[in-house]
């Protein structure tokens, strides 16, 4: 036995205290990820209820209105300039940052300046705002999705959880930012890799291995929210393709070319409406927000009338009927909800234009059917370009390809979805930069207080 006071003694002493001491910080950085991943995990199931809440909200919503409208024809006239004036005036009274997509204001938050005047496009009132007004504007007639405000609110949430992450974790902002918005879409529409992608294409150009550890965490747990509450069917069931390799390669041909020209001047039109717009009808909005969304309102409700309600919502209703082959719409679909939704955005209300813009695809691709010869079945073609106008409006191919692929079960079809869409995309960028990142860089100028 060794003698305490002996200097191998007095070693072994030393040796002990100090494993003791290294073992006691390694449980505490164990601690420390476990804590940090847990508050992860915790919004990202956070992302994935407040995603399928809104969903079923906003649901809940526009069923009310079409049967009131059905029931009263002229309900419509009343409700929506009503509702679309009430919902700006809530929205700048009480949720400044929760209008349009939602998408350029987690862009333009990623890239903020630590300045004292910023305000904030991110928060947990926006979250508030964002879900219920954006709810009642779907719900009062207006043709917005409730896709690109989940982006918002999944970013909103992460950011409010980063003060809770442990320090020595050393996890950016931004990389939660990010992780929520990808979240929020793969739960809005229940495509998991969509949500991977998008985050690559959109929210962040350059994603390092640590950062895509916490986005795909975050998808698979707010895909499981979605699927376990909403269910595991694609967002619009499986949908019969067919078609010969020649009816393909003619209709990627023609889609690309219409829906690249389309989606094009529709994403232009959006720049110029959120940054440089100008006129007499610009002043008014400026001036008179609230008396110009109704004047908006008022118009959007007369499209719905006059078209016998089909340019009401976000078109999900009828972009199903047309892709399970049970409705017959008239050629006028397609402009009718182009129209509608330039105005929707016009007025400022808290919404997106994901679910529009499918909707529109959908509506040229009917048009187009009789004139490719393949109306009886229009299935492919309407896939095409669904994928092809979204692709045009956003400049995110791999994004548009990718969510209609998994919305529509359409893996048989998949080269024509890549083609369609890079082309698309590509044709587009002759007309109008890239929408969501030029808006963002508006929203950064506008927001980013004087130097003193």
């Amino acid at each position: 036995m060794l003698d305490p006071r002996s200097p191998m003694a007095r070693l072994r002493h030393v040796w002990l205290r100090l494993s003791s001491l290294i073992l006691r910080r390694r449980h505490y950085a164990y601690l420390k990820v476990w804590a940090g991943r847990l508050v992860l995990w915790g919004g990202a199931v956070g992302v994935g209820l407040l995603a399928v809440g809104f969903a079923r909200l906003s649901d809940h919503a526009v069923h009310f209105f079409r049967d009131g409208a059905k029931a009263w024809w002229w309900l419509p006239l009343v409700v929506t300039p009503l509702a679309g004036a009430g919902c700006v005036w809530i929205t700048r009274r009480w949720f400044a940052g929760a209008e349009g997509s939602g998408i350029p204001q987690t862009i333009a938050e990623m890239s903020r300046p630590e300045s004292p005047g910023w305000r904030p496009l991110l928060s947990l009132r926006i979250v508030v705002g964002k879900v219920l007004v954006g709810a009642a504007a779907v719900g009062s007639g207006f043709s917005l999705g409730r896709e690109g405000p989940t982006v918002q609110v999944g970013a909103s949430l992460m950011n409010a959880l980063h003060r809770w992450l442990p320090g020595g974790l050393h996890i950016p902002r931004t990389h939660m930012l990010v992780a929520g918005g990808a979240a929020g879409i793969a739960a809005a529409f229940n495509t998991p890799l969509a949500g991977i992608a998008f985050a690559i294409e959109e929210l962040t150009r350059s994603v390092e291995a640590r950062m895509s550890g916490l986005i795909i965490t975050a998808i698979v747990l707010a895909g499981i929210v979605s699927q376990t509450l909403l269910g595991k069917a694609s967002y619009f069931g499986q949908i019969a393709i067919a078609g010969s390799d020649r009816d393909m390669a003619l209709a990627v041909a023609v889609t690309a070319l219409v829906c690249g020209v389309a989606g094009g001047l529709f994403s232009r039109m959006l720049i110029i409406a959120s940054t440089s717009w100008r006129g007499s009808l610009a002043d008014l909005r400026r001036r008179r927000p609230v008396l110009f969304a109704a004047l908006c309102g008022l118009l959007v409700a007369a499209l719905g009338v006059v078209s016998g309600g089909l340019s009401f919502g976000s078109g999900y209703t009828e972009t199903r009927h047309l892709l399970e082959g049970t409705a017959q719409l008239d050629w006028h679909y397609a402009p009718l909800r182009f129209i509608a939704t330039l105005i929707a955005y016009l007025s400022g209300l808290p919404g997106g234009i994901f679910a529009p813009s499918l909707a529109i695809g959908a509506g040229i691709g009917h048009d187009l059917a009789p004139l490719l010869g393949q109306q009886a079945h229009p299935g492919m073609l309407l896939v095409l370009c669904m994928a092809g106008f979204l692709a045009a409006v956003t400049q995110a191919p791999i994004t548009a390809f990718i969510i209609v692929m998994e919305m529509v079960d359409g893996y048989s079809v998949i080269i024509g979805l890549m083609a369609v869409s890079l082309l698309s995309a590509g044709v587009s960028r002759l007309f109008s930069p890239p929408l969501y990142h030029t808006v963002a860089r508006h929203l950064l100028a506008r927001n980013t207080p004087p130097p003193c």
